[in-house]
């Protein structure tokens, strides 16, 4: 566990955020075997077909998050006051929750698997193997939520290296399966679902089991072990925007794949391929986005403003840095990346296309992204729904559709950074209003009767 509220700032946000990169560069190879196998060895409506459950998979992973946002944000803040009696509650009452909603989650997806795709204007050669692979990863949805709660738990804490351990135990499985029930079983789309369930049933029930036994915050009793009604009305007051915003822009880029699909088999797979690699390039991004939340809350939780204040200017400092490497990289070898994928000319050319425009704004991305982590971290969550609400439904989807009308599919793609550029701004804005400043949930240090040094766990 890191404590982010003593130290070099620059020094503890980029130590923090290592193990969470390493960790999901392990997650997106682990969500990318699926569509590089059997886009190799069974073809592009192989491909098309696991890239139609991204925009379902992502809008499950948003309320997810969403439902687990103001939990988590509490998980921070608590350990930054030192309070492990309110912290040890928080947990307890995310997991009963998660557990929870997880399969109600599952039944819904099992029952409107078919709707959704339909919703969603799936090519017909695509339709049927998109639909086994949902259901499949559907069914395996409690495992998911529960890796990735315990996941955000421990980030929360600042340990990003124990998920990272858990994560490289998963990808390894996933490889092995895919190409186990995809190449030698023959079993198509249906086997790099399985090997993705398994998968993520091992990952979680070992990190349960680890954490149990080496964790001492997790060493519950039956006074801690509750689901507590006071700490879950607090955090769905922050999850609940939170949540919304997080549906938003999973709705967006369902309609965005929608217009997508209209463009026939060829345009889907070469989408699938490029937000692929673009889910490689925004990993460094995304991944101090959650870095700075937590240095946030925990800063935010002990009353060290100032300290939050140069976190966020070193934060800026190297995302940006980053962005501008990753936008020369991926335009230079764009050909090649869609390739790994599949080698059919024109998805080739599409892909190529996708990623010789869009990477040019990454530097827009990375500002919003660093500035939503700030408000994300303070518990701030309704001003950026309302900026997610105008930037993705107002702004994203009726430009990436009127432009397509004039310019092809180049004009989806021009469509995505209209949306960045308005959310930048709006963000900015707000953080430099201040307001986020006096969003603390917990008492500061010294307050709380229940304080105990983290440092004697």
């Amino acid at each position: 566990m890191i404590d982010m509220t003593e130290g070099a700032i620059g020094r503890k946000i980029l130590r923090f955020t290592i193990p969470l990169f390493m960790g999901n560069v392990f997650q997106q190879l682990y969500n990318m075997v699926d569509s590089i196998i059997v886009g190799q060895f069974v073809g592009k409506e192989a491909i098309a077909a696991v890239g139609m459950s991204f925009p379902v998979m992502f809008l499950v992973i948003a309320l997810m998050m969403g439902a687990t946002m103001g939990l988590g944000v509490l998980i921070s803040q608590f350990f930054g006051a030192k309070n492990i009696k309110s912290l040890q509650r928080t947990i307890a009452t995310g997991f009963i929750f998660a557990s929870v909603f997880s399969f109600v989650i599952m039944a819904f997806g099992l029952i409107f698997a078919d709707s959704i795709l339909r919703f969603l204007a799936t090519p017909v050669d695509v339709f049927v193997r998109a639909s086994s692979y949902m259901r499949i990863i559907f069914l395996g949805m409690p495992l998911l939520f529960g890796y990735n709660f315990l996941a955000a738990v421990l980030n929360g804490l600042g340990d990003s290296k124990t998920p990272l351990i858990f994560l490289i135990i998963a990808t390894c499985v996933n490889i092995f399966l895919d190409l186990l029930f995809v190449i030698v079983f023959k079993w198509d789309v249906m086997g790099a679902a399985i090997a993705t369930v398994i998968a993520q049933g091992i990952s979680f029930l070992f990190g349960l089991i680890f954490l149990l036994r080496h964790n001492k915050i997790f060493s519950f009793n039956k006074d801690s072990f509750v689901f507590d009604f006071e700490i879950f009305v607090k955090s769905i007051k922050i999850g609940v925007p939170s949540g919304i915003q997080q549906l938003i822009v999973a709705f967006g880029i369902m309609v965005l794949v929608k217009i997508v699909n209209h463009f026939g088999t060829n345009v889907l797979a070469a989408y699938t391929a490029a937000t692929r690699i673009e889910s490689f390039a925004m990993m460094p991004i995304m991944n101090f986005s959650m870095a700075i939340s937590t240095f946030v809350a925990q800063n935010l939780g002990a009353g060290k403003i100032d300290r939050i204040n140069k976190g966020v200017r070193s934060t800026l400092i190297m995302v940006l840095s980053i962005s501008f490497v990753t936008t020369i990289l991926i335009m230079v070898f764009a050909p090649f990346v869609i390739s790994l994928f599949n080698r059919d000319s024109l998805v080739i050319e599409i892909g190529s296309e996708y990623l010789r425009t869009v990477p040019i704004f990454y530097f827009v991305f990375a500002i919003m992204f660093v500035f939503n982590g700030v408000l994300r971290g303070a518990g701030d969550t309704v001003v950026p729904m309302f900026s997610s609400l105008i930037s993705q439904l107002l702004l994203r989807v009726p430009a990436a559709y009127f432009l397509s009308k004039i310019l092809g599919t180049r004009g989806i793609w021009f469509g995505i950074p209209v949306a960045w550029c308005f959310g930048m701004g709006f963000s900015f804005v707000y953080y430099k209003m201040g307001k986020w400043k006096t969003k603390r949930l917990v008492k500061p240090p010294l307050e709380e009767e229940a304080f105990i040094e983290v440092e004697k766990l």
